[in-house]
């Protein structure tokens, strides 16, 4: 139902722009700026179907146009059989575009251009060819060379359309990318803060702990009994005081990400650029020889974005630790579907994979199969179960995950569009 609007809209503007127009030779055939917002909006809404969106464009423009003869000359009877071939421009163009469009990159302005000329050309030679058989237009022999020209004019106007509103966009990422730096410097200092007080505990426990361990050996020995209640007290009221500390290192560190990181949403291509950007250095970091390709599919807008991120970096952290350094060609693969209820995530690898078992526990907090035997060191095992409660708590998604020893993994993440998008709250 969405796309439906959306193509009602853009034909609507459309028709309104082909008023915008000037008549080249005699007869109704006129040329008409209405194909230019056309083609901006095909380049911007990637979910808009060409060849549909142009038909209706192209009724649009026929119905507008005979209400503002009829409101001029009070009659539409001269205009009725030769405005309908505005309806055949607008379709032929979109045919031609959406054949064409194929073949290269259609984020690619300078590609875009090209096939705006060929589409452009080509669907007025097909209209000029219909209009000599219904009235007194010229060959299209005759005109053949101003209708080239048109074409790349038009196209040409096209090309510095995308272009400015390109640079502008980049403009104004760059001045929101320099706000979000210095939200960030503003958020690690209030945190360094927090860091203090947790460090600080740090010490107060390894104290208690302490503590707690001479006074199971008093007890264990049953030497200095009498000692034994203030000791549990003293333990007691530290562990008390620990607990306080932390609460407020805890309300803290919820204010900072609560009230600071309310800010505006990002598309999700640019979450999507910043996290290839990020990984790739960390794979370069780690000099493992993995090839990491991300496909997004439709873009959309969020205020997601740092549950996004953070849910996408665990899942690639940990395929990367699941790949052995010793592997060659291996591939982390990350793909984004969408369909009319959900968007469904999927980040699959050809590591070494898991078994049955691991699989049981995987989103268990502290559950990990990732260990360094030359170093000894034991991953923490609280990514996954971070993702879990992102994906099912923060995003009302659902998860899973299919593994092969030696084949790798997939996890397969599921979100209602209600929850990621902001126009469909």
């Amino acid at each position: 139902m969405k796309d439906y609007k959306k193509m009602i809209f853009v034909s609507l503007i459309v028709a309104l722009a082909s008023q915008v127009n000037i008549g080249l030779i005699n007869s109704d055939f006129r040329v008409s700026a209405g194909i230019i917002l056309f083609v901006v909006f095909l380049f911007y809404y990637h979910e808009l179907r060409p060849v549909p969106t142009g038909i209706l464009s192209g009724v649009m423009v026929y119905i507008l146009r005979l209400i503002v003869y009829y409101v001029s000359k009070g009659h539409v009877n001269d205009v009725i059989i030769s405005y309908q071939l505005e309806i055949l421009f607008y379709a032929f163009y979109s045919i031609i575009y959406s054949l064409l469009i194929g073949y290269g990159n259609k984020n690619n302005i300078n590609f875009i251009f090209f096939v705006m000329i060929i589409s452009d050309f080509g669907a007025n030679l097909i209209e000029i060819f219909v209009r000599v058989t219904i009235d007194t237009s010229p060959s299209p022999w005759k005109v053949g060379t101003t209708l080239f020209l048109v074409s790349i004019v038009r196209s040409a106007i096209v090309w510095l359309v995308l272009n400015a509103l390109k640079y502008y966009r980049m403009f104004l990422m760059k001045e929101e990318h320099e706000n979000r730096y210095k939200k960030l410097l503003w958020l690690t200092s209030q945190l360094r803060t927090e860091m203090y007080w947790i460090e600080k505990n740090m010490d107060h426990i390894e104290k208690v702990m302490s503590e707690s361990y001479e006074l199971f050996e008093k007890i264990n020995l049953n030497e200095d009994n009498e000692s034994w209640a203030n000791r549990a007290l003293t333990i007691a009221r530290d562990v008390h005081e620990i607990k306080k500390e932390n609460g407020l290192v805890i309300r803290g560190m919820k204010e900072i990400t609560e009230n600071e990181l309310k800010d505006r949403g990002m598309d999700f291509k640019d979450i999507i650029s910043i996290l290839s950007e990020t990984m790739k250095r960390e794979i370069r970091r780690l000099d493992k020889d993995i090839n990491l390709v991300l496909n997004i599919g439709e873009n959309f807008y969020t205020s997601k974005h740092y549950y996004l991120m953070s849910m996408l970096r665990n899942l690639i952290m940990n395929s990367m630790d699941a790949i052995p350094d010793s592997q060659k060609e291996a591939k982390i693969i990350v793909s984004h579907e969408i369909d009319q209820e959900q968007h469904h995530f999927i980040v699959s690898d050809n590591g070494t994979g898991i078994d049955e078992e691991g699989l049981k526990h995987i989103f268990s907090p502290g559950f990990s199969t990732k260990i360094n035997y030359n170093t000894g060191e034991v991953n923490r095992g609280l990514g996954l179960s971070l993702v879990q409660y992102i994906v099912e708590e923060q995003l009302e998604g659902k998860i899973n995950v299919s593994s092969k020893i030696g084949n790798g993994t997939s996890f397969h993440i599921y979100i209602p569009r209600r929850t990621l998008e902001e126009n469909l709250k």
